[in-house]
Formats: C-alpha cells, structure tokens, sequence
C-alpha cells in the first residue's frame, strides 16, 4: 500500500485547531477532509497521532476491533492534559466494556428514559419560574448557566443514580476538574479524582447499610450495588468509577449544550464562524413545540462541543483509511465535529435543516463507546428547548463568559434578559 499524498502527512500539526472562545469549527479540518483525510497533530502531551476527518474513517475507528481503547494504558496517549484516566468503562474494550455497559444499560432503555421526560419538565417548569422571579426581584440580567442549564442535568442524572439533593454543589468542581486541561497538574489532577472516588466509596456504604436496615431505595446505585455484591460482576473500583462517570458525562455535557444550542437558535453568527446560523430559529420554535426533535438532531450534528482532542484509539494492526496505511502500534484520533459537516454524508452539511432526523450523524458517537446517556441527554435538551423557547419567545443575549483550558466548549456564564 501507498501513502495518499505523502508529502502533505509529512506535516505536524498543532492540534487542537478550534477556538475555546466560540463554536466554530476550524476550516483545517474541511482542509484535512479534501486533501488526505488524515493528519498528523501533536497535543499537549503524549505521542503525535493520526487524526480522522471524514465520515467513514470516523466510524470505522469508532467500530473496527482493530482500534483499541485498552492498550492505550501502554502508550504516551496524546491528551490535553498532564493528568491520565486509566480506568473506568471509556478505557475499555470489549468483553469487560460489554460486562459494564450492559450493567448500566438496564437503566438507560429508551423506554426508562421516556418515563423521566414528565419529571425533566417539571423541572424545567419550576427553572423557568426561578428566573422569572429573579429577574422580577432584581431587573437586571439572569445567568442562564447557574439558573437552568446546569441544575436541570445535574437534578435529573443524581435523581436517577440516587445522591443526595444537598451534595449536588459539589460535583461542579469535581466535574470542572475531570474536564480540565491545563488548569491542573497530573497531581492536582489524581488528588481530585480520589476525592471523588473516597465521596462516592462513602455513599456507597452508605447505601448498602440503608438497605441492611430493611430500605430498599430504587435508583441506579443500588441497582450496581445488586450487580457488584450479589452477582460479583463488578469490582469495587470498576463501581465507584462508573457511578463517578456517569455523575460528570450525565450533566456536563448537556448543561453545556443548551446554552450552545441557545446562541445557536437566537442566531448569533459572531460564535458560529463561517456556519450560517437562522434569524427565525427561536421563535419557530416558540410557536411549534413539535419541532423540538429534530432541532435537538440537528444541533447536535452541527455544534462542535469538544475543543478537540479525544480519547485515541490504538491500532492492534495495520489498517488503511483513506489510502493511508495506520501502523499496528499508532494512535488515532477522530473529529466527530468534522465527520458530521462531511459532504460526501451530508447534502448541505453546513446547513441548519431540522427535518433531517437523526440522519447518521456521530454526534453521540459509534460503536462500543457511543454514548450511554444519548437518550437521556435528548430529553433533557429537547425539554430544555421547549420550555425557554415557550417562556422566553422574547429572549435576549446580553453577556457571555466563555469556559476556558476545559475539553468542552460553552460558556460559563450566559446573561439573559426578555
């Protein structure tokens, strides 16, 4: 096998390419996607990698038993930060990724999670009024971050796993850490994690005493607990680590996603770089509820949420993608951002169109890892849409503090007023 366009795989590049203080995506990556399909890019730490740009090749390393999650624990894994996570379930393969995954999965039917959306609602409602109420008390400007985007998550995923209401503040920092990139050293980093873990290690036996005591809670916890001292299939590491990760993927990623999803619907195009954004989006919105679905879709195709990077998955052979022959042995990492504007996939690909459905998109990712929570985080975020959209049709932008040195993107603080 040749090398496609060896001389341009030559390059390194500096990667990550997209910007934290916006949701654009980096033109390289339409570069990458013409030219060879792959590059070369170097991250903060670790070894250089290959990174995936198109559709296929996205999917294929996302599926392929070829690419492995596990051995990266051999390897300098490129990374954005110092700190390494080598346990839990996102660095496993199959057949111990199949044992953990269908433990959890039990919990997150689609059926299961449906049954959650009046709940999500509620919750919904009872944000709305808080703000409401706030801004009628104070006049000025409502943080949408801290009044409903990131407490409608977190309510809703500790409802689920069974933690108590009160400790909900703690998992900002503890999530804002395990996201983190530059602002904690590989130190700082493990110090966190085993804060966590020790929290999560006391609620457990916790748990395990109320339920010696005759109670019999009916949350994912406890459903866990069954599987780890009742059939033995988990370990108590392999426990704490999975309650603790579900706890940060459950309400990080979506409570940065409806304030994205907001800019994106209000159409602000200074965000959005090149991507053309609607100026009717909001109150379409507003007027047909119904529509909710296949915004949410189509959201999630089009808004990067990742600053890039990724977990790499490593090559146990080699294997060609795009005419590129990846060595047994070589990391890759994929661009789900970039696979989701292909347009050899996507009619339009840089078009909002909410009548697409799910079409294929990756936003949740493929294969083995693709994510546990994507029916959870649909209910959220179409809930979520609904409610500000019928509440606010008036909605207005007044201030955003974006995150910064975290692997998402989004902002910290969005002031809204109507």
């Amino acid at each position: 096998m040749t090398l496609a366009h060896e001389s341009d795989l030559d390059t390194v590049l500096d990667y990550p390419f997209n910007r934290p203080d916006s949701l654009g995506l980096a033109p390289e990556y339409a570069s990458i996607r013409r030219s060879t399909g792959l590059a070369r890019v170097q991250l903060p730490f670790g070894e250089q990698a290959w990174l995936a740009t198109r559709y296929h090749d996205v999917r294929t390393v996302l599926a392929d038993p070829r690419f492995s999650r596990a051995v990266a624990v051999d390897h300098d894994e490129p990374r954005m930060r110092a700190g390494r996570v080598t346990s839990g379930i996102l660095s496993m393969d199959p057949p111990d990724h199949s044992r953990l995954r269908t433990l959890v999965s039990r919990a997150f039917t689609p059926r299961r999670i449906e049954q959650l959306r009046p709940k999500a609602a509620s919750i919904c409602a009872g944000l709305v009024a808080a703000m409401r109420a706030e801004h009628a008390r104070t006049g000025a400007p409502v943080d949408l971050v801290d009044g409903f985007a990131l407490p409608l998550p977190v309510q809703v995923i500790c409802e689920l796993l069974g933690v108590p209401a009160e400790d909900r503040p703690l998992f900002r920092r503890w999530s804002d850490d395990a996201m983190s990139t530059t602002t904690l050293t590989a130190e700082e980093f493990d110090a966190s994690r085993e804060e966590f873990r020790s929290y999560m290690r006391d609620l457990l036996a916790d748990k395990r005493s109320r339920r010696a005591a005759g109670e019999d809670p009916d949350d994912l916890m406890c459903a866990l607990l069954d599987a780890r001292d009742g059939e033995d299939r988990l370990t108590e590491l392999e426990l704490i680590d999975l309650c603790n990760g579900i706890l940060v993927a459950g309400h990080e990623t979506t409570a940065s996603q409806i304030p994205n999803f907001l800019l994106f619907l209000m159409g602000r195009p200074d965000e959005f770089g090149s991507l053309p954004v609607p100026d009717d989006a909001w109150r379409s919105l507003h007027d047909d509820a119904s529509l909710a679905p296949g915004v949410v879709e189509e959201l999630m195709r089009l808004v990067p949420l990742g600053v890039g990077g990724g977990q790499a998955r490593y090559a146990t052979e080699d294997v060609e993608l795009s005419g590129v022959v990846v060595r047994a042995g070589e990391p890759v990492l994929v661009s789900l951002a970039s696979a989701n504007r292909d347009p050899e996939v996507f009619e339009r690909a840089d078009e909002f169109d909410p009548t697409r459905g799910r079409s294929g998109h990756v936003g949740f990712g493929h294969g083995a890892h693709h994510c546990l929570g994507a029916a959870l985080a649909r209910v959220e975020l179409q809930e979520a849409l609904i409610a500000l959209s019928g509440a606010f049709p008036g909605l207005r932008v007044t201030d955003v503090d974006w995150k910064s040195r975290m692997i998402v993107r989004g902002p910290r603080h969005l002031a809204v007023t109507w």
